[in-house]
């Protein structure tokens, strides 16, 4: 019997099946949380509910992006596509850069994920990207560290 190699699938590579960039970043599923991953991708990416140094971040991206001829993102630029299994998919097509962000609650080993996935389109979004990469990882588990140990964690 021949084995198979593990496999990670993620809605984000659906949508992005080869992406330029991605990550996972995991966190524990908090005692009594809530499973659904509509309402963890919901309060991931409130910017009401982000760390503040996170928030003022996406403020200074976007008074910065136009500089590069990056259009600014709309208000719900972080909104749920689609939903499937055990995750909520967010993606975004922009003119420099197409995003997926794919949020997951596996309810057996307590853990909730975000996968990244990113394409960039052209120099506009290699530059974009360029400056966002290093923090990246820092802002997406500051956001799970945040949701987690909100008291208004989705239940």
């Amino acid at each position: 019997m021949t084995e198979q190699p593990p496999c990670f699938r993620s809605l984000a590579f659906r949508e992005i099946p080869t992406p330029d960039y991605a990550d996972v970043c995991l966190a524990p599923l908090p005692d009594g949380a809530g499973t659904d991953p509509g309402e963890w991708a919901g309060q991931l990416f409130s910017l009401e509910s982000m760390p503040r140094w996170v928030a003022a971040a996406m403020g200074l991206r976007q008074a910065l992006v136009p500089l590069i001829g990056v259009p600014k993102a709309p208000r719900d630029t972080f909104k749920v596509t689609d939903q499937a299994g055990e995750e909520a998919l967010i993606f975004v097509r922009d003119k420099h850069l197409n995003f997926a962000a794919a949020v997951g609650v596996d309810p057996v080993s307590r853990l909730i994920r975000v996968t990244t996935a990113v394409e960039f389109k052209g120099w506009r979004g290699k530059l974009y990207f360029g400056v966002v990469r290093p923090v990246h990882p820092i802002v997406v588990n500051a956001m799970l560290r945040k949701a987690t140990l909100s008291k208004s964690a989705p239940s």
